[in-house]
């Protein structure tokens, strides 16, 4: 059950911040963004953490996973075709090379701290 609490909290964080965030940004400029993004993102962060819905044994998902497969979806079906999801596919491959890369990093430095303790 607490994966299927991780999927839907993941998602309604990715219809928000999709659906929300430009409006919000389009209508009040810079300030609407900052002011869409901490309303969004600490509220969902908020259930998705304290409120029992996400993840906590096995493979940790962040919910940056939801919003970014809601971007993609959002794309591809306001397109009307999959080349969109194709044509992102390097660009996604960056960013998941550089989240292993900060991930790797990370866990380099809290080792080595933990060392000098």
């Amino acid at each position: 059950m607490k994966h299927l609490g991780t999927i839907l909290g993941a998602a309604i964080a990715g219809m928000f911040v999709m659906s929300v965030w430009g409006a919000f940004a389009g209508a009040y400029g810079i300030g609407g963004g900052w002011f869409a993004g901490f309303a969004i993102i600490s509220t969902m962060w908020f259930m998705n953490h304290f409120v029992g819905v996400h993840n906590n044994d096995g493979a940790w998902v962040d919910m940056a996973v939801g919003i970014g497969i809601a971007g993609t979806a959002r794309g591809a079906f306001e397109a009307g075709t999959f080349q969109v999801v194709v044509d992102s596919l390097p660009t996604m491959i960056i960013v998941i090379l550089g989240g292993i890369t900060g991930a790797t990093v990370g866990g380099l430095l809290q080792n080595s701290a933990l060392k000098k303790d």
